[in-house]
């Protein structure tokens, strides 16, 4: 029988402390990314210490409902590049897996679509249950988990701006669903990228592709991978515009939801990425014309953080807007700060040619611009119902920032920038500090 108060409050918290540890090692690489995350030591004989209960139920997690007028919807789509070879897939070709959002009909019903399809949440949840507690059995149930966009309904009327999401190294692209379902709320089409052979990604009949066990790639393998995704994004884009003229792009001729195709307004097209997924955004727009804006979520813009070389939009800049929002403790264009300078944000500063914004977050960890955000503290509550352990775990991982003023922050800003870019509506809130969200400071 599970013993559930074995969770004391002192556990739980020392978990937390572990987890915040062990999270910026090289040990929980299919949890987390890695690329810019500080190598610490893991804290061993900690974790060993908060682990001794047997057997936990999973846990469901609680996605925040986005703040839009809209209902949502959401469909998933299976893509195959036949220009570009993978020998590891087993037609040989360049597969992908990408989800779509969109602003669905006012009164659309359906069933809310699960937060993770079921092998990809069982290989996410025992990596983090063993990264933060060394337990073998998942704790996070995220394949029982509800989103709030429901599944494949119709799509609401006109026409829509396009918004791309790029992932961390080697995250799933389901850890950005708070911040993408908040812009699908406002009134956009977001489409989700997993860029395979990193996380691990799900395709139709159940068939599994692993992620990477590369923790701690050189800077050529840094590169040759943000290319690699900087093409999925293109061929992404080429994919949506196929569908966009009625024919359906997925690989399996599965029914897509009534209106999507009529719902793309492939002529204000924006991008955004965590981490790895901001360089990508940036790499995206310097490639390809089509994409008009894009934003940075605490990713660094070369491929070593440290040692460089510098990605093409640090070193030549962009002719498009680019907003970058850094942590708390990363991507300051300050020199003296030592301890979260990157040459590669300094770089683009100096050399950016379009319009620019640097925010900063403070009080939050580079884990705080994905849904870990929230989950951690949905997950220990629930195994403890114990309030102040949950609050001091998830503070642990993601920062100090309570978590709802942390996501609350990142959704307003982001919707703000692509309204600006790709809405062309004015927006107060990117011209200076605000007084609704003191959080935000602006570093240049």
């Amino acid at each position: 029988m599970t013993n559930y108060q074995s969770f004391s409050r002192r556990r739980i918290v020392t978990a937390g402390l572990a987890a915040g540890l062990i999270l910026s090692t090289p040990a929980a690489a299919s949890a987390y990314p890695v690329d810019e995350r500080d190598r610490g030591t893991a804290a061993g004989s900690t974790l060993a210490a908060a682990a001794t209960a047997p057997t936990y139920p999973p846990t469901k997690i609680k996605v925040p409902a986005p703040t839009g007028p809209n209902r949502i919807g959401t469909t998933e789509l299976h893509l195959v590049d036949r220009e570009r070879r993978d020998e590891r897939a087993p037609g040989g070709r360049r597969e992908l897996m990408v989800s779509v959002w969109y602003p669905a009909r006012p009164r659309a019903e359906g069933p809310f679509a699960k937060y993770m399809p079921a092998k990809t949440a069982d290989a996410l949840s025992r990596s983090l249950s063993k990264a933060t507690f060394g337990l073998r059995e998942p704790l996070f149930d995220f394949a029982g988990s509800d989103t709030q966009a429901r599944d494949g309904v119709p799509a609401q009327l006109g026409r829509h701006p396009v918004v791309l999401y790029s992932p961390g190294y080697p995250l799933s692209r389901f850890y950005g669903t708070a911040q993408v379902e908040e812009l699908a709320s406002r009134g956009y089409v977001v489409v989700t990228i997993d860029h395979t052979h990193e996380g691990p990604v799900e395709f139709p009949g159940g068939r599994f592709a692993p992620g990477t066990d590369l923790v701690l790639p050189t800077a050529a393998e840094t590169k040759a991978f943000v290319d690699t995704r900087v093409a999925d994004t293109r061929f992404v884009l080429d994919q949506l515009t196929l569908l966009a003229r009625g024919f359906n792009p997925d690989a399996g001729r599965r029914d897509l939801p009534s209106g999507l195709r009529q719902a793309l307004d492939l002529r204000k097209v924006g991008m955004f990425g965590f981490a790895a997924g901001g360089h990508t955004a940036a790499n995206a727009i310097a490639a390809d014309g089509r994409i008009k804006a894009g934003a940075n979520l605490d990713g660094t813009l070369a491929y070593d953080l440290q040692a460089g070389p510098l990605g093409p939009a640090a070193e030549r800049g962009l002719d498009r807007p680019f907003l970058l929002f850094g942590s708390d403790d990363r991507q300051r264009t300050d020199s003296a700060s030592a301890g979260d300078y990157d040459m590669s944000w300094a770089a683009f500063w100096k050399n950016q040619r379009s319009w620019k914004l640097n925010l900063q977050l403070p009080g939050s960890n580079h884990l705080g611009f994905s849904d870990y955000q929230f989950f951690f503290y949905d997950v220990f509550y629930g195994l403890t119902q114990d309030e102040d352990g949950a609050v001091q775990v998830q503070a642990n991982v993601t920062g100090i920032l309570d978590r709802r003023r942390m996501l609350a922050a990142q959704r307003a800003y982001l919707t703000a920038f692509f309204d600006r870019f790709l809405k062309e509506q004015s927006q107060p809130l990117l011209k200076k500090e605000s007084k609704d969200f003191p959080e935000v400071e602006f570093v240049r």
